[in-house]
């Protein structure tokens, strides 16, 4: 049987770089696998499962023969080009914003409404913000037994969360403050740090209540983006979601704290067994001797992990529990 052929658009962005290492890391299951990207990135050479491959400039040639076209792009450029690759011929696996809340384009994560995938009349497939679904999984998990009725998070998003520029803006704000006082009075960073690149102030020595666009009420397009993809993935229309978004000084993986309130009364060690069992959840939650999630252990890897389950002392109903997950992978 002829393998499936696969174009990654975007190629040369910080996530489709890390696409092109997961690529080389899996099974084998690709044909040929083209990398396509803007006019000025064209003709480079990039590494993938062991072949020096050139990147061609996103043209609508550049999907004919395609079979899967996954799209690694901002939104305005998905919104253009991901229906030309459609009619191409390609199915196309879109991981901006720009088709996540279409009714005509199912919002999947595999473990949790893997049924919906069918439903692409568009021939396009979204995948959700890397906020939300550093926490779906899990939740999904907790929602087949215990009916989800709301959520209450708060979001630790990493500096890559902006792109390269917020990773590269992060490293060198941590050049230079290193090795000074700065932190110790008020303001005193901005002395250091001269730009605070795509964050709306400096972001070592720091968290900054803010990732996103201004949206109505003070809200970010971030918090809304949790509420209205979890509703649509867990198809929970009038989930009640609260949320709000921080930026922390962290390069890769997102961490949120998660207050779940549901219909059937949970229990702190039947969420533990749900959560150990299910696809694509880790659960390290030993806080006796000082075992849990972080980021620094988390980066790198796939799962989703999980750890400090609690039942809520104030709500029979309610579980609270930190997750994370690398928001490039």
């Amino acid at each position: 049987m002829k393998k499936p052929s696969l174009a990654v658009v975007g190629a040369t962005g910080a996530v489709g770089t890390v696409m092109l290492s997961i690529l080389s890391e899996r099974k084998d299951v690709w044909g040929e696998i083209r990398l396509i990207a803007s006019a000025r990135s064209a003709g480079k050479k990039l590494m993938c499962r062991g072949q020096e491959l050139t990147v061609v400039a996103l043209s609508p040639e550049a999907f004919d023969g395609i079979d899967v076209a996954m799209f690694d792009v901002p939104d305005e450029i998905s919104a253009e080009w991901a229906p030309i690759a459609a009619a191409r011929g390609a199915v196309v696996v879109d991981n901006s914003g720009a088709f996540r809340m279409d009714a005509d384009v199912p919002l999947i994560v595999p473990e949790v409404n893997p049924q919906e995938i069918k439903n692409r009349p568009k021939g396009i497939i979204s995948n959700p913000n890397c906020t939300t679904l550093s926490m779906i999984v899990a939740l999904g998990a907790l929602h087949r037994d215990y009916d989800l009725q709301e959520l209450v998070v708060s979001s630790y998003q990493a500096a890559s969360g902006a792109g390269q520029s917020g990773i590269d803006s992060l490293r060198e704000q941590i050049k230079q403050v290193a090795g000074t006082d700065a932190g110790t009075v008020a303001g005193d960073s901005r002395a250091y740090i001269t730009d605070n690149g795509p964050f709306p102030a400096p972001l070592a020595l720091n968290v900054v209540p803010w990732a996103g666009s201004l949206k109505a009420d003070g809200y970010s397009s971030e918090e809304l983006k949790v509420r209205n993809e979890s509703r649509k993935i867990l198809g929970l229309p009038h989930l009640k979601v609260s949320a709000t978004c921080v930026r922390v000084p962290v390069i890769t993986t997102h961490s949120l704290t998660v207050h779940a309130v549901f219909a059937k009364e949970p229990s702190r060690k039947g969420a533990q067994d749900i959560l150990e069992n299910a696809a694509g959840v880790k659960l390290v939650d030993d806080p006796e001797n000082h075992k849990f999630p972080t980021p620094a252990d988390v980066v790198g890897t796939d799962p989703t992990w999980v750890g400090r389950v609690r039942k809520s002392i104030d709500d029979p109903m309610a579980l609270d529990m930190f997750v994370c997950g690398d928001n490039l992978r």
